[in-house]
This record gives C-alpha cells, sequence and structure tokens, in this order.
C-alpha cells in the first residue's frame, strides 16, 4: 500500500479488523515515516458500469458516491459510521440488482429516498444538485411536494 505522505510503497498493517457489518476490512497501517493511515478492503461482487444521462458509461465509483453524500450531509449532525453504513447499503443494493449497467438516476433516486430518511437537509441539498435547481422558485415548488419537513 502506498503511503499518502511519501508517496511510497513501504508500509506494514498494524491492526486489521473486519468492519461493524462485515462487508470490509479495516486495516490500520504505519509507513517507515511514521505516519499512520486507515485503508478498507472491500468485496466487489461484479464489475458495475454507471450509464449517465447522455448515455456515457463509467465504471461505478463508490468514492465517488461516498463524496456527494458526504458533500450533503456537510455540518449535519450525522455520525460517520452512519454514513458509511448508508453509502454501504446503497453500494451493496446497487450489486443486488444483478445488473451490470446502472443508470445514473437509479442511484440518485436510491441516495434521495435515503436521505430523506436520514437528514431531510441533506435530501435536499442533495436534491438540488441531482434535480438541477436553477432558481429559488425550483426549490420552494421541491419543498412544497415533500412531507419530510412537516411530519418534524
Amino acid at each position: 500500500m502506498i503511503c499518502p505522505c511519501e508517496k511510497k510503497g513501504e508500509t506494514s498493517v498494524v491492526d486489521s479488523r473486519p468492519t461493524e457489518d462485515g462487508t470490509a476490512i479495516r486495516r490500520r497501517r504505519l509507513c517507515i515515516c511514521g505516519e499512520r493511515f486507515t485503508t478498507f478492503e472491500r468485496i466487489q461482487i461484479r464489475e458495475l458500469m454507471v450509464v449517465k444521462k447522455n448515455g456515457r458509461k463509467s465504471p461505478f465509483d463508490r468514492d465517488k458516491l461516498a463524496k456527494s453524500i458526504y458533500i450533503a450531509l456537510k455540518k449535519r449532525p450525522i455520525d460517520t459510521d452512519t454514513v458509511e453504513k448508508f453509502i454501504t447499503k446503497i453500494s451493496r443494493s446497487l450489486e443486488e440488482l444483478g445488473q451490470n449497467e446502472i443508470a445514473s438516476n437509479t442511484i440518485g433516486t436510491m441516495v434521495m429516498d435515503g436521505l430523506k430518511d436520514l437528514d431531510p437537509v441533506a435530501y435536499v441539498r442533495f436534491a438540488s444538485v441531482y434535480r438541477n435547481f436553477r432558481e429559488e422558485k425550483d426549490f420552494i415548488q421541491f419543498v412544497d411536494k415533500i412531507d419530510v419537513f412537516k411530519k418534524r
């Protein structure tokens, strides 16, 4: 494994254990430079391809999914473990569809459905990018249609 600081591959595993949900192995590593970092080893059942709106295809990237979810949840009171479980749940659900190619809107819908229950503010943030809101009225129309804020 390459050290993020030294950019060299001379590291050793200090600790290794399964994640809480058992879907990955968490490894604490130590570089010869003294830097410690964590890596995760996950099972990949099949190579998933994401079909974009324009028809272009690209490999599914769990890190890209995680980044968009973390952006939506920025400064929200949701702990990292809960977010990681949410990301893993979506990744597993995509693999369990049994398809090698998945439309990007399927992923977006799964994320929105999950965020709706997890955090309504993050749900609206994600929707604003996913649905490409252009003006204030787009936000107002969207929020008026949903009931996540009404039940809180």
